[in-house]
């Protein structure tokens, strides 16, 4: 009997071993992929033309995974081999903390977690297993890491002479690319004001206030109840404009979003997703909420996936971005891949040069291709990081014009 206990007590062990070094990549590589299906070839006008850009991407999940960003891999989507190939000038990247079980684009309960077992799983601290703060100051920690790992490859973004010096060296050099950090949902709160500041002196410089379900903050266009803003939800976007962190409305509900703009005192972001006039999902902007963006000076960041554009054919994007352009401006344009976000993708960082052709073929101008790929985004970034207490005294559409002589 005890030999039979000792067995399976060691078979045991070996399937724990086995989960914890082989779990965390099999799940993301079930998770994270390419569809498959076929590009076409990169002209060489459109490389040429790609080569030139400062591109800018709003959204990438890669920090929820166990690999690191200087490591190359051939699975996910992100990895600073591939940013590179790709171009890539800054890549902002986001804090996934808890998503539900079941997740879906309807209807989610902020009951149940699976990120709690993927942090189990990856053998992070343990003070990351029972708190969302915790866990958020963790990926934090993971992006300082591996600007240090990159060796002079990756520059840390969080005001705006980083900006600038990361713009005036790719001006002659394709290194560094930068990185900026941000939330999926700020949960992470866990209902105390006092968190926030936590989180800026982390890095934090752009949030989402929810994700997948409704949480202190706010209504999720996925949640239970999808409401607006809560007293507490304007206390927090309040600071987070006083101090210079930018507010994303990507996955908040119709009210949070409708209320967010008629608040707003600077530009909002709108990091990862689609216009529902090109596919009609429910967390796509409507034509309302896109003038409402604009309205405030800020961007829409156009994703690569079939639940962003309802296809993963690049031409896909450049249709979503016409849209927008002729509704509002072509100054409102932006790209959020939400790569490694747990989708599929038809190509990877190192072929968002798909785009660049895509815009070409679909008529955009050089001037107009620069802008959506990265100076949009550039100069929102820019000012946005900026205290408020720092800003000129200007209304919105001055302070478009004013941000975007400086920083193009």
């Amino acid at each position: 009997m005890k030999k039979i206990l000792l067995s399976l007590l060691t078979l045991l062990i070996i399937a724990v071993v086995a989960f914890l070094i082989i779990g965390p990549s099999y799940f993301e590589k079930q998770t994270n992929q390419i569809d498959g299906e076929p590009l076409p070839e990169i002209t060489a006008e459109a490389q040429t033309l790609h080569d030139s850009l400062f591109i800018v991407d709003l959204h990438g999940d890669t920090l929820l995974w166990k690999r690191k960003i200087t490591d190359s891999v051939d699975y996910g989507h992100i990895d600073l081999k591939r940013m590179q190939a790709g171009n890539v000038g800054l890549q902002i990247f986001s804090s996934v903390t808890k998503t539900p079980r079941g997740q879906n684009y309807d209807s989610n309960s902020a009951e149940t977690d699976n990120i709690t077992m993927l942090t189990v799983a990856q053998l992070q601290p343990i003070r990351t297993w029972f708190s969302l703060l915790e866990r958020q100051l963790y990926h934090a920690e993971k992006l300082d890491r591996a600007v240090v790992d990159s060796a002079g490859a990756l520059a840390s973004i969080s005001n705006v002479a980083d900006v600038d010096s990361l713009v005036e060296t790719r001006t002659g050099d394709k290194a560094p690319a930068g990185v900026l950090f941000s939330a999926e949902g700020l949960q992470t709160l866990e209902g105390k004001r006092e968190n926030l500041p936590k989180l800026y002196d982390a890095g934090m410089r752009m949030a989402g206030l929810v994700h997948f379900f409704d949480n202190e903050l706010a209504g999720s266009m996925h949640g239970e109840e999808k409401g607006g803003l809560t007293d507490f939800g304007r206390q927090i976007m309040g600071d987070m404009e006083e101090m210079g962190m930018i507010v994303d409305i990507a996955h908040s509900s119709h009210d949070t979003v409708a209320e967010i703009l008629s608040i707003a005192r600077r530009p909002v972001v709108s990091s990862h997703g689609g216009v529902q006039a090109v596919c009609g999902v429910n967390r796509n902007l409507t034509d309302e909420e896109i003038r409402g963006v604009a309205a405030t000076g800020g961007i829409i960041g156009l994703g690569y996936w079939d639940g962003a554009m309802c296809d993963t054919d690049p031409k896909t994007v450049a249709k979503a971005a016409k849209y927008i352009r002729d509704l509002v401006g072509i100054e409102h344009i932006a790209l959020g891949g939400d790569f490694d976000g747990a989708v599929t993708t038809r190509f990877d960082t190192s072929g968002i040069v798909h785009v660049t052709q895509a815009l070409m073929q679909a008529g955009f101008s050089e001037d107009e291709i620069r802008a959506v790929m990265g100076l949009n985004a550039l100069r929102v970034i820019r000012r946005g990081l900026i205290p408020m207490k720092d800003l000129p005294k200007t209304n919105p559409k001055q302070a478009v014009e004013s941000a975007g002589e400086s920083s193009q």
